[in-house]
């Protein structure tokens, strides 16, 4: 690697809207976000399932498809 072409990375305070904080490398000293593993629905288990099975059967019997 070249010399002297690189940023620095310093520690950062990352800032979740949620109130979550937690320290990442950077090069930035903070950093705020509107998401994090913390809130996330993916990570906490909330999301939402949607059965699309049955959405299209209830498309097809709408519209006398199949």
């Amino acid at each position: 690697m070249k010399k002297e072409i690189h940023p620095t990375n310093i520690p950062c305070e990352v800032i979740c809207a949620c109130g979550n904080t937690f320290t990442v490398k950077s090069t930035k000293e903070t950093m705020r976000i509107d998401i994090c593993s913390g809130c996330h629905p993916f990570f906490t288990g909330s999301e939402k399932v949607v059965d699309t099975a049955g959405r299209i059967e209830k498309f097809n019997k709408r519209y006398s498809r199949g």
